[in-house]
């Protein structure tokens, strides 16, 4: 007995509905928030995978009394509620305004193989803003902020264990024409490379 074509016809439709909706389930959806660093986030490459970089830095947030309350490894990011400066305790249900208030922030993204730079902002709420979107009311601390100086300081830390950005490779020296001192060099006069600035003056 031959099928109707009609039921031909809904079978191909059922099955090309269930393939949309199993690639759909398949896709892979970040965790990541929508935005990306504000522009003036603490910013460093490090040597380490960018997962291990987040759980590393998740870490070290902890013991510094910022809480990172979320780590999300498979996409390597991680937060913090909004938190007091002073103790790392949650703020609660107060509104986050002013610079005793803030939350911290970190992505960390592959560079090269076995490398990722980790950016991490330490933002405040000046005013609030009903009219506004939440994200554009934050900014980024001032440097001298004492979370601000943790963080640096933690991002310090790592590139100290676990190494910098990788060296770029070295380019060869072109050979010397001629002999040395025969011919007058147009170079302007050496100038020292001490850029190393005294501050106790």
């Amino acid at each position: 007995m031959r099928e109707a074509p009609y039921l031909r016809i809904g079978r191909s439709l059922l099955a090309g509905l269930s393939a949309l909706a199993l690639g759909s389930g398949c896709r892979p959806v970040t965790t990541r928030p929508p935005f990306p660093p504000v522009p003036e986030a603490a910013s460093t490459e490090i040597r380490l995978p960018p997962a291990e970089a987040a759980r590393l830095l998740g870490e070290a947030f902890r013991a510094e009394s910022i809480p990172a309350t979320r780590v999300e490894l498979r996409d390597t990011w991680l937060e913090t509620g909004w938190f007091v400066a002073a103790t790392g305790r949650p703020l609660g249900h107060h509104r986050p305004i002013g610079l005793d208030n803030v939350r911290v922030r970190a992505w960390a993204d592959l560079t090269h193989p076995g490398f990722c730079k980790v950016a991490v902002e330490t933002v405040y709420r000046p005013l609030a803003d009903p009219s506004l979107p939440q994200r554009e009311l934050d900014r980024q601390v001032p440097r001298d902020h004492p979370v601000a100086i943790k963080v640096r300081a933690t991002l310090q830390d790592l590139v100290k264990r676990y190494g910098g950005p990788p060296q770029p490779p070295e380019t060869p020296t072109a050979a010397p024409q001629g002999e040395p001192g025969n011919e007058p060099s147009n170079e302007p006069p050496e100038e020292s490379s001490d850029t190393t600035t005294d501050q106790s003056r």
